[in-house]
């Protein structure tokens, strides 16, 4: 929120919303939201947030996707001042994907892209049981599209700490497992083995996690950190006529 530097009432659009993380705190703050996703689910989830806080009138929820023909279900052209998309990029048409920001921006367009491996993976851990990780270069794509429509992109990278916790060896080595599909299924032996030397108490058991659900009586002594671009550029697609 703060890389975005909005202005004062600025409108935006949050693609790919989720349940409204952002877009709450955006409209707390007294900027429009018109916040768009492709799942139902997430949406009904944003209406109870909207009720919550009392924000009606200050969200506009949308169901859309980025493969959606945003010319007949889409914001219309230029009718937000900032389009960004936080972690959400998730098309097989990237280009397609950051155009359809471009238009609807008046001003400013973000999107914030992972800048080293999957965030579903804990890259210390997997370097430690020898586990091969496949680095996305998504931002990188992203970028030079960016200068390829004629934009001049600025791209800030900071990291985001993550803490998994786990109530027994086993529920661990479960949770962790997911992270050796496909190619590393191998490796659940050392898994173990690094888990059980590396777990350690988890002084906030108990309390709410970062999924809604208790934190576990575990975690690792290390901080799983997530490497993350945001890329920033001004719209260059001009108002349709």
């Amino acid at each position: 929120m703060k890389l975005l530097a909005l202005e004062p009432d600025e409108s935006v659009l949050d693609m790919g919303c989720g349940a409204g993380s952002i877009a709450i705190p955006l409209a707390q703050d007294g900027h429009p939201v018109i916040a768009a996703d492709f799942s139902p689910a997430m949406l009904g989830t944003l209406d109870a947030g909207i009720e919550y806080y009392g924000l009606e009138g200050r969200i506009t929820p949308l169901e859309l996707a980025w493969d959606d023909d945003w010319d007949l279900v889409g914001p219309v052209a230029k009718a937000v001042d900032v389009a960004f998309a936080s972690r959400s990029v998730t098309t097989t048409n990237l280009k397609g994907a950051l155009a359809k920001l471009d238009r609807t921006a008046r001003r400013r367009c973000a999107v914030t892209m992972v800048a080293n491996s999957s965030p579903r993976y804990d890259l210390h851990l997997m370097n430690a049981i020898g586990a091969s990780v496949t680095c996305s270069n998504g931002f990188v794509y992203a970028f030079n599209i960016l200068i390829q429509m004629g934009a001049l992109p600025q791209v800030t990278y900071f990291e985001s700490p993550r803490r998994d916790t786990f109530d027994s060896l086993e529920a661990g080595v479960a949770d962790f497992s997911r992270m050796l599909e496909h190619g590393n299924e191998d490796k659940i032996d050392r898994l173990r083995d690094y888990i059980a030397q590396h777990m350690i108490e988890n002084p906030r058991a108990g309390e709410p996690g970062s999924k809604g659900v208790p934190q576990g009586r575990y975690m690792l002594d290390h901080v799983r950190k997530v490497r993350w671009a945001f890329i920033a550029w001004e719209p260059v697609s001009a108002p349709s006529s």
